[in-house]
């Protein structure tokens, strides 16, 4: 268990053919990690789906984040949003699908946080996991290097 606060420098996350699917490089050595967060509809509130392109120097900090919303689940035009993760993967250019190092980061847009947020132990036993949110949907515990994830 990490004993204090702090968090590892990067996570390494493995190409794959399920969340990690495009995650790589760019031809100049940005690292990016393109991904369709979602905010679950709880506590009253509608949640929201989105798709997210984060774009990392090759060092693994943050560069960019460009989020676009759709809503609702419900709500949400499939065609749309595929049209929309598409372009932003077609706004890569050439690309090579692999493992990359990226430092946690958290931002905020739309009212929702997104980013790696870690989950700080609060019981004796425990240990730090750091999600991609908003979603839960991918959990990263130690080693930081494995490219390993839990859904």
């Amino acid at each position: 268990m990490s004993d204090d606060r702090t968090l590892p420098a990067l996570i390494a996350i493995d190409h794959d053919d399920y969340h990690a699917e495009h995650v790589g490089r760019l031809a100049d050595g940005r690292q990016f990690f393109l991904t369709t967060p979602f905010a679950g509809a709880l506590q009253g509130q509608a949640g929201n789906e989105f798709v997210a392109l984060y774009l990392f120097d090759a060092a693994g900090a943050l560069l960019e984040a460009r989020i676009d919303e759709f809503g609702p689940r419900e709500r949400v035009d499939p065609q749309a949003r595929k049209r929309a993760y598409d372009a932003r993967l077609a706004e890569l250019g050439e690309v090579a699908f692999d493992r990359i190092e990226i430092a946690p980061f958290s931002l905020t847009r739309f009212g929702v946080e997104f980013g790696l947020i870690p989950n700080w132990p609060q019981d004796e036993g425990e240990q730090l996991s750091i999600s991609l949110q908003p979603g839960d949907y991918m959990a990263f515990f130690e080693p930081w290097d494995s490219g390993d994830y839990d859904t």
